[in-house]
């Protein structure tokens, strides 16, 4: 399988475009945004699950990445509610369920080897906001390599310019935004190849974001080769 594989062309997805397919698991659901292989492959997806589903135990080869955007998604490490953010090293495995349901944006297999810190941060709560410029804060969430995440929000008007060098991918968790002249509205999922910089506008007071950067170069390789 083989969904926006070209790393070196935009790829864009509309929230309201999404297209529901059920995973293996029943009440199990996922919208692929990015894919290259089949049950395990090289993925970034939302997935909602449903009211007492579950996933069943599995291995994350090359690590998982998550980001809950409602309800809350449960392992035996802990229950996640919104604003949760988790990567799962490579190596690690866990069979993980929702009690009430819940919807997720997930990456998976897309660490580098030797990026094993397992981090787990509560974005809703966390004291690491800082401000980045006038009407926008920036939360850190992780760095390996040229690859950084963070979630930002903005007041309206807010501007900040991201670093295009390794490439762009966002997701909008709240509110709406512009980038590259581009309008995305809650839940579009746009990412850009490596280019020059970028500047990201908020459209309306209270808009989330995450971002990350730095990473397409490595992860063109992986996809063409068929990690």
């Amino acid at each position: 399988m083989r969904i926006n594989p070209d790393f070196s062309r935009p790829a864009l997805m509309r929230g309201g475009d999404a297209v529901w397919k059920p995973s293996p698991e029943p009440g199990v659901e996922r919208v692929m945004l990015d894919r290259v292989g089949d049950e395990v492959a090289r993925a970034t997806s939302i997935v909602r699950y449903a009211p007492g589903s579950r996933f069943g135990r599995h291995t994350h080869q090359l690590g998982e990445e998550f980001l809950v955007l409602k309800g809350t998604f449960s392992d035996s490490q802990g229950d996640y509610g919104p604003g949760a953010y988790v990567r799962n090293p490579p190596g690690s495995a866990h069979a993980p369920w929702s009690e009430g349901g819940c919807t997720i944006f997930v990456k998976l297999r897309q660490f580098d080897e030797q990026d094993l810190a397992r981090i787990a941060v509560d974005t809703s709560v966390s004291a690491g906001w800082s401000r980045v410029g006038g009407g926008v804060e920036r939360l850190a969430l992780h760095r390996y390599g040229p690859e950084t995440v963070a979630l930002y929000r903005f007041d309206e008007g807010g501007v900040v310019k991201l670093d295009g060098a390794g490439g762009i991918e966002l997701l909008v968790v709240e509110g709406g935004v512009t980038l590259a002249g581009t309008a995305l509205r809650r839940r579009d999922w746009l990412r850009l190849p490596p280019g020059g910089p970028v500047p990201l506008r908020a459209d309306a007071p209270g808009a989330r974001v995450y971002v990350k950067t730095g990473h397409l170069a490595a992860g063109e390789n992986a996809a063409m080769s068929g990690a």
